[in-house]
């Protein structure tokens, strides 16, 4: 079963939540912001930074995953029961933070989550109601619970028991992969023998889905993926899910894996 959903079958959606997941990461308010002014009729606004993410500590991170409990509060203020109610997750980035919620949806213990394919662009383009209204929902039940197999630690790929059998991606756009520049991270470069799958080539221009994706297609093994922060990474996996592939995320990501090293 896709992990996608269409404009046209969201519209004939009545129970689903939906929720609004734009974001920018140079200006952070921006995603709100563009919430109050417009989005899908009857979608509520969750935050990476406030919402998606638990606050940065010296390692794990500059996303670290959010606590059971607090993934348990989130879900429950957008009236969320657990195993019930259906979600649809959409932004304006081609998947760039919706995949995020949906990792962390299903990390936590709820499948019924799809993404909007195109997100807000194509909801608009193809006539979709919106509004700027912000709609009151009854409080849901949600008990958060990390489930296996989902996450690798920093730990895991140092001593790797069968390194031959792990497939590492990064997600990076290929110029931060080679190490040529580095606008974020203190250290410039990638973890040895990761493959570089950018996030970018996971969806058209238009930010739909591109389900022409042989690279992937071809992968075996035990694939792990990171990215940056453990947020983009997201749109790889959510790739590698719809052409039928398991994949864990590396929650840290580069700016774990580089804060262990000294920049000298």
């Amino acid at each position: 079963m896709s992990a996608l959903i269409s404009v046209n079958e969201l519209k004939n959606r009545k129970n689903a939540v939906i929720i609004d997941c734009r974001y920018s990461l140079q200006e952070p308010l921006l995603g709100r912001q563009h919430y109050k002014q417009k989005h899908i009729k009857g979608a509520l606004y969750v935050d990476l930074m406030t919402d998606l993410s638990s606050p940065v500590g010296v390692h794990g991170g500059r996303h670290p995953l959010p606590t059971a409990e607090a993934f348990s509060a989130l879900c429950q203020r957008l009236g969320i029961v657990q195993g019930v109610t259906e979600v649809v997750v959409y932004d304006d980035q081609r998947f760039a933070f919706a995949s995020r919620a949906w990792w962390l949806l299903r990390y936590f213990g709820h499948d019924k989550v799809k993404v909007l394919d195109g997100g807000f662009a194509a909801w608009q383009r193809d006539g979709g109601d919106c509004d700027d209204q912000v709609v009151e929902v009854e409080r849901g039940r949600f008990n958060a619970v990390a489930q296996r197999g989902y996450t690798a630690t920093r730990q895991e790929l140092l001593v790797a028991s069968e390194p031959a059998k792990r497939i590492l991606i990064d997600a990076r756009e290929a110029p931060r992969y080679r190490g040529e520049v580095e606008p974020i991270d203190p250290i410039a470069g990638h973890i040895p023998t990761a493959l570089n799958y950018p996030w970018q080539d996971m969806t058209s221009q238009e930010g739909l889905f591109d389900s022409q994706q042989p690279g992937l297609a071809s992968l075996q093994g035990d694939i792990v993926v990171y990215c940056g922060s453990g947020v983009t990474a997201c749109v790889d996996i959510l790739a590698l899910t719809e052409l039928g592939k398991k994949a864990r995320l590396y929650p840290g990501s580069w700016s774990d894996w580089c804060s262990y090293y000294s920049k000298e």
